[in-house]
């Protein structure tokens, strides 16, 4: 399956001209899959400490302008998050999208920072404990959404589950991205699936660092930066398979 990453910016300007190249690119590289970042082309609401119900609404609402443009994209699945409002709950909710069925929730972040700039509990309420396997085709994957990237338990669950992939859209930090990429090579590692990340870009810095694509034996195969800011890779899904008989998962297997 080729699966693409990327660095979005979420400013209406900036956004329309970089969805046009990454359509362009997923087109040119014959993408299968285009994970996208956090919240895409939403407003950094959780960077305040008040709740505002109205910037809320206009957060629910662009999300699903960016929906209707998925199809632009022209491959056959994309994977991201967005925000919405479920019986009087606002979530952080991951979906896949597809071809032929459109669009399927997945689960609601449920690990979420508050602190300085990261205000997402305030924002967002807790969405699903559980870590399920879900599915796209022929790939079985994760999602750990940003924070969730830590949630160090999961990745024996999805070993156990057979996870090609563990997705993970982010909103991180630029000065950060050393420590995130780290985690994402010990989710390969650990799972013994491809570890996938998208990345989101502020103006203020305070988002913005690498996609990446990590292969189950925590080898970085694709890293995107400002000056290619998509990467598009052939994932080789029999390698996460033959990956969960070997070391180190097969250490901690029944």
């Amino acid at each position: 399956m080729r699966v693409t990453v990327c660095e979005l910016p979420h400013e209406a300007r900036a956004l329309a001209v970089s969805w046009l190249a990454l359509c362009d690119h997923a087109e040119s590289s014959r993408s299968e899959l285009v994970l996208l970042p956090e919240f895409a082309g939403s407003e950094a609401v959780w960077e305040s400490q008040e709740f505002d119900q109205g910037r809320w609404n206009a957060v629910e609402a662009s999300g699903e302008e960016l929906l209707r443009h998925l199809p632009e994209l022209g491959v056959e699945f994309v994977v991201g998050t967005r925000a919405v409002s479920e019986q009087g709950r606002r979530l952080n909710q991951g979906y896949l999208w597809s071809r032929s069925e459109g669009l399927l929730p997945l689960r609601s972040k449920y690990y979420m920072p508050e602190e300085p700039w990261s205000w997402e509990a305030t924002w967002c309420q807790r969405g699903d404990p559980a870590f399920p396997v879900f599915h796209a085709g022929s790939l079985s994957f994760g999602l750990n959404v940003c924070t969730e990237l830590w949630a160090l338990e999961t990745y024996a669950a999805y070993a156990a589950l057979g996870a090609d992939m563990i997705l993970s859209p982010r909103a991180t930090a630029f000065a950060t991205t050393t420590r995130w990429v780290s985690a994402g090579v010990v989710a390969a590692m650990r799972s013994g699936a491809f570890s996938v990340s998208s990345n989101r870009v502020e103006p203020t810095g305070r988002c913005g660092g690498h996609g990446w694509i990590i292969d189950p034996a925590g080898e970085v195969v694709a890293l995107t930066s400002a000056p290619e800011t998509f990467a598009t890779r052939e994932i080789d899904l029999v390698k996460a398979a033959k990956a969960k008989r070997t070391y180190p998962r097969y250490v901690f297997a029944d």
